[in-house]
């Protein structure tokens, strides 16, 4: 088959030697050992590319904020009523304007596939939805953005809300989540939820059981209504930082639950950081549950950014590789297959629980490649690797050089 491009030179993860990859047509063709075609050639140098990084939990609508806020606790109730009273400001205009702001820094971070959780209520309307369905059709050359459509601040307790949420299904979104733990009646809105789900053939991806409590949860319903309906595999939770809180026997039996459920599971290291544990003085619990223990139970887990700019996390440059780093530095994970395992929660990891059937580089899918500056998946996350370069399905989307250091003439002698 006539090639359009090949890639040489490419250290790929779990496999030893480096190879090169032919494309047309924009997907990928061939991986071998050595390709010769009458094709353009990208020499990638020996370093380390994946598929691009999938980011499942980011809010673009509610980034970039913090000059329209004043946080003054650093607590999850403040920061939810302060983007409260910002977003009935919001415009279309503003809020394209921001999430492009911050969809750009992802995919210069390397980032080919993203699920945003989007509010719709009676206070925002279909105002975030509608402009971040237009960045999605204009960014779609360089990243595949799921809209996952919620309620933030409960559902049945906000009349309105979800005749808003059938509205917005109406129009096509890519999941619906929940956040129970803002309603009256949370077991009430897990129902609805997944009912809703069901109606539109929806994935299902709640906030979830973020607090420090570990003696309640309402885990264990969305478990129930998983089984109930059938959705297993079709759902994912969120922050869940509960569990970071629980003895290791019965974080365990849980993570069989959700194993035995087919419920997937987010953490969020920079956010629940920087919210839990605002009531110690001292001895200040971490608030990040353990997603590689989870993982070695059979649940799938990713890591993810959460929030940009704003009451929820006031930094964040959109970086995935960061955020794996941080995630190992909370988790005490150093040795070679533990940063491994890093950069799965981030890259195949989360591509099984967005259900992403040609995510990964392999014969047959799309030419999404990103290349780090690292030659092993390990040395990636413990140095942070800066992402080089990025295609997606073979067009090349952004660049950057690598770092150079400049000597002196006379020092170099």
């Amino acid at each position: 088959m006539p090639l359009d491009l090949v890639f040489k030179n490419v250290r790929l993860v779990g496999r030893e030697a480096p190879c090169d990859i032919g494309v047309a047509d924009g997907r990928i063709v061939a991986i071998e050992p050595s390709i010769a075609a009458d094709a353009l050639v990208e020499d990638i140098g020996g370093r380390l590319a994946v598929a691009g990084f999938v980011e499942t939990h980011i809010h673009l609508d509610k980034s970039c904020i913090l000059d329209r806020c004043r946080s003054e606790h650093g607590t999850l109730a403040e920061a939810i009523a302060q983007v409260a009273a910002a977003k009935k400001n919001f415009t279309e205009e503003d809020v394209y304007a921001r999430a492009k702001r911050t969809l750009e820094k992802a995919i210069l971070q390397g980032t080919t596939r993203m699920r945003t959780h989007v509010e719709v209520d009676p206070r925002i309307g279909l105002t975030s939805f509608r402009a971040i369905r237009r960045l999605k059709r204009d960014y779609a050359f360089a990243i595949d953005l799921d809209l996952c459509v919620f309620p933030q601040e409960g559902l049945l307790n906000d009349p309105g809300a979800e005749d808003l949420l059938i509205q917005c299904c109406e129009d096509e979104p890519d999941t619906i989540g929940g956040c129970p733990y803002t309603d009256t009646d949370p077991h009430g809105q897990i129902v609805r939820i997944f009912e809703i789900a069901r109606r539109y053939d929806l994935d299902v991806d709640f906030h979830l059981d973020f607090d420090l409590d570990p003696t309640w949860t309402h885990l264990d319903e969305v478990c129930r209504q998983t089984d109930r309906f059938g959705w297993g595999g079709r759902v994912a939770i969120g922050h869940v930082t509960k569990l970071s809180a629980m003895p290791e026997v019965a974080r365990a039996a849980v993570g069989r639950r959700l194993a035995d459920a087919g419920v997937a599971l987010t953490v969020l290291p920079a956010t629940d950081l920087f919210l839990m544990g605002r009531g110690h003085d001292h001895d200040v619990p971490r608030g990040v549950t353990p997603a590689h223990r989870l993982a070695e139970q059979g649940v799938t887990c990713s890591i993810a950014t959460n929030n940009v700019l704003n009451p929820f996390t006031p930094f964040g440059d959109c970086s995935m590789m960061r955020i794996a780093n941080l995630y190992a530095n909370v988790a005490q994970l150093g040795r070679a297959a533990e940063l491994e395992t890093c950069l799965d929660l981030i890259t195949a990891a989360p591509a099984r629980l967005m259900n992403l059937p040609d995510y990964g580089i392999a014969v047959g899918n799309p030419a999404d490649l990103v290349v780090l500056d690292a030659h092993d998946p390990a040395g990636a996350i413990a140095e942070i690797a800066v992402p080089l370069a990025g295609w997606k399905r073979g067009r090349r989307t952004f660049s950057r050089a690598p770092a150079v250091l400049h000597r002196d003439d006379v020092a170099a002698e």
